[in-house]
């Protein structure tokens, strides 16, 4: 009888007190610390290191801990469980939400249950304001690359106003001489894996199970679906979309669409073109230089750098911003110490990556 109570028992009792726990960080928001002289209220069973710098109007719930290297800005909010460890840097008006055990987050932002902001490690991870850090993500902590040298620097910087959401790991640095990056307003959504070295734009949208290896570099407004896994070094371009379960294994140009195993072009990604506001002109002028590049009517044009002149030589394509930009992006794939572009399909339905 013991055994059949037991775990509906501590179940109710662990979900009683989080829900209490959340009452009394909402309760307590609004109160004040009468003994010191900035606003902020910190909870008695909060442990904070005399040395964290904390600005006006924080709030630290209950059962948090606060590094001695920690800063965190104005009107932040920590749920009960939150912890910040590490060289860490919390923007404004962030907020990391109930912690439970397990987790690690860094950085300026909104936390979910079981977010641990910082790594007692050298280097830094710098967030900046309106940052959302979901469940048990797992932020700018010590990447997971064999070169890494115990002891040496590595660093994360992430922008403003990105949601991360739950089960989320994003790594730092390997070396000190470079950075993971993340932009602004990006969405990067459940389980997602950001490796070391990574560089994010902004405005992306990472689905469920993306998995980028280190050095990837994703431009902005770039869309994946589900499921996405990509090689290191791979370059993800502007306005592309990744369809879901893909293997990327080399770039994806600007505006293009790519899916498979490994992944094919096909075609451009008019729907996210559209949304963006490209003009009819402009898509009509990458659907005509994509079809020269990717779908040649004359077999005797030769390999891409060849197909690649002839768009630059056709003076009405030649003349729009966004043909040139695609055709850069093409031609830098196939530069020293890149992996060249995804296979595409010729009309006759054979494929080649040339």
């Amino acid at each position: 009888m013991v055994s059949l109570l037991k775990k509906p028992f501590f179940s109710s009792l662990q979900t009683l007190t989080l829900q209490r726990l959340t009452r009394t960080l909402s309760y307590v928001s609004g109160e004040r610390r009468s003994s010191e002289t900035n606003s902020s209220f910190i909870h008695p069973t909060a442990i904070v290191h005399p040395n964290a710098v904390i600005d006006q109007d924080v709030t630290i719930g209950p059962f948090c801990t606060v590094g001695s290297m920690v800063r965190i800005g104005k009107a932040c909010k920590l749920y009960p469980g939150s912890h910040i460890f590490g060289d860490t840097e919390i923007g404004e008006q962030c907020t990391l939400m109930t912690c439970l055990p397990g987790v690690i987050v860094c950085f300026r932002t909104v936390s979910g249950s079981g977010a641990i902001v910082g790594e007692d490690i050298p280097g830094r991870t710098t967030i900046g304001c309106n940052n959302i850090i979901g469940h048990h993500a797992v932020v700018g902590v010590k990447c997971q690359d064999m070169k890494y040298k115990p002891g040496s620097d590595c660093f994360l910087d992430v922008g403003d106003n990105n949601e991360i959401r739950e089960y989320t790991s994003i790594h730092r640095s390997s070396k000190p001489s470079d950075r993971t990056v993340i932009g602004d307003n990006n969405l990067i959504m459940g389980s997602c894996h950001i490796a070391h070295d990574c560089k994010l734009g902004n405005n992306i949208i990472l689905a469920n199970n993306t998995l980028l290896a280190g050095h990837v570099v994703v431009g902005d407004y770039a869309h994946s679906a589900g499921a996405v896994v990509v090689h290191q070094f791979c370059h993800l371009g502007s306005h592309s979309f990744i369809g879901g379960g893909s293997v990327v294994s080399q770039d994806v140009p600007k505006y293009m669409m790519v899916t498979g195993d490994r992944a094919d072009l096909r075609g451009l990604n008019l729907e996210g073109l559209r949304r963006r506001g490209f003009s009819s002109e402009e898509v009509t002028g990458m659907r005509r230089a994509y079809q020269k590049i990717f779908m040649p009517v004359d077999g005797k044009l030769g390999g891409i750098e060849d197909r690649l002149a002839e768009v630059e030589q056709t003076r009405e394509l030649a003349m729009l911003d966004v043909v040139r930009s695609m055709v850069e992006s093409i031609r830098d794939s196939f530069e020293q110490d890149r992996r060249g572009i995804c296979k595409f399909k010729h009309w006759s339905g054979s494929c080649s990556s040339s």
